[in-house]
C-alpha cells in the first residue's frame, strides 16, 4: 500500500514536471497555454540548418575581343579580358579630345564651322553632327555634338581651332595621355577614324580615362545626357543630338560614356554607372555586333553590383 502510494506520488510529480517544461516561462497565470507535441518541441530547426549562402553568380559571357571593369573608388578590378592588348578604339578617342578641349578652351568660346570640317566627316563616311559651313557655335555646344552623335565634323572643328591644327592637337592628346599614366595609349587623330592613323589604346587605359573624364562635372554632364537641343539662332541652325549610348535610361545609374565603331576596331563602348555608393567603369572593345556591347555591359554592371554585397575583391580573368 505504501509502495503503491509512493508510486502515485512519483507519477504525479513527474507529470507536474513535464507539464511545467511544456509551459513557456513568460506564460501568464490563469491563461491555459497550448502544449506542443513532444516531437515538435524537441526537433531541431531542420530547415534553418539546411539553408546555405547563395552561390556567387557566374561572370556574364563577354564575346568582345577585350574588356575591363573596375571600381575606381576601391581599386577593385571586377573583370579583365585581354585588357592590356593594344587595339584601335574608334570614337572612344573623342573622350580624350573632349578632355583636352576643356583644358584649352572656354565653354562659351565661339567656333565658326568651315567647309573643311563638314568635308572631313563626309569624305571619311563618318558620323556627323550635321553642321554646316558658316555656323557659329559655342565650345560647349560642339562638345555635345562630338560626344552624343559622335560628330566628326564637331571634333574636327575643335581640333582645328585648339591645336591649332590637327597635328598639334593630337600632340596635346598624347601629352595628356602620358600625364595621366596611359602608357599603352597613342592617338593618331582627334576622332579615331582609320585615316591617317587611328592610333591605339587598351581597355584598361580607356577605363582609366573614363574615370578621369567623369570627375570633370562638365564632361560628366555631357556624357550622361540622352538628348541635347540647340535652338535656332541668328548664327546657327537648330540641332537635336541624341546620345548613341543605349545604356542611358535603361541601366540603373548609367553615366554614359562613349560609343565607337570602325571596321578595324569593331563595336566599342566605354560605360559607367553608380551603384550602391560605388562607381563602376568598364570598356568593351572589338565586339562584332552593335547591340551586343550594350547587352554585355548591362549584364556586367548587374553582376558587379551583386559582387559589391558579397565578394568585391575577386577578379575574373577571361
Amino acid at each position: 500500500m505504501q509502495t503503491g502510494g509512493t508510486h502515485l506520488i512519483v507519477c504525479a510529480t513527474l507529470a507536474t514536471l513535464v507539464t511545467g517544461l511544456a509551459t513557456p516561462a513568460h506564460a501568464e497565470r490563469g491563461v491555459r497555454q497550448p502544449v506542443l507535441p513532444a516531437v515538435q518541441q524537441l526537433a531541431p530547426p531542420v530547415a534553418r540548418q539546411l539553408v546555405r549562402p547563395a552561390a556567387r553568380r557566374a561572370v556574364p559571357a563577354v564575346p568582345a575581343r577585350a574588356a575591363y571593369l573596375f571600381d575606381p573608388g576601391t581599386g577593385t578590378v571586377h573583370l579583365s579580358k585581354q585588357a592590356t592588348r593594344r587595339m584601335p578604339v574608334a570614337s572612344l578617342t573623342k573622350v580624350m579630345t573632349a578632355y583636352v578641349v576643356l583644358r584649352e578652351a572656354g565653354l562659351n568660346d565661339i567656333v565658326t564651322i568651315n567647309a573643311g570640317d563638314v568635308r572631313h566627316a563626309a569624305t571619311n563616311d563618318a558620323t556627323a553632327a550635321a553642321l554646316r559651313a558658316g555656323e557659329r557655335l559655342t565650345v560647349r555646344e560642339l562638345l555635345y555634338g562630338a560626344m552624343l552623335p559622335s560628330g566628326a565634323d564637331a571634333t574636327h572643328a575643335l581640333a582645328r581651332v585648339y591645336g591649332p591644327g590637327e597635328s598639334r592637337f593630337v600632340a596635346k592628346m598624347n601629352a595628356a595621355a602620358r600625364s595621366l599614366g596611359l602608357a599603352a595609349t597613342r592617338y593618331g587623330n582627334s576622332d579615331g577614324l582609320p585615316k591617317p592613323s587611328p592610333g591605339y589604346s587598351t581597355a584598361q587605359d580607356q577605363a582609366k580615362l573614363a574615370d578621369v573624364a567623369l570627375r570633370d562635372p562638365v564632361l560628366r554632364t555631357i556624357a550622361s545626357t540622352r538628348r541635347h537641343v540647340v535652338r535656332k539662332s541668328k548664327v546657327h541652325r537648330a540641332h537635336v543630338w541624341t546620345n548613341t549610348n543605349k545604356l542611358l535610361g535603361k541601366a540603373p545609374g548609367a553615366l554614359g560614356v562613349k560609343t565607337g565603331y570602325t571596321r578595324a576596331a569593331g563595336y566599342c563602348l566605354s560605360f559607367a554607372a553608380d551603384r550602391d555608393g560605388h562607381r563602376l567603369i568598364g570598356v568593351i572593345l572589338g565586339d562584332t555586333r552593335a547591340d551586343r556591347r550594350f547587352q554585355t555591359a548591362d549584364r556586367l554592371l548587374d553582376w558587379a553590383g551583386d559582387q559589391l554585397a558579397s565578394e568585391p575583391d575577386i577578379t575574373e580573368d577571361l
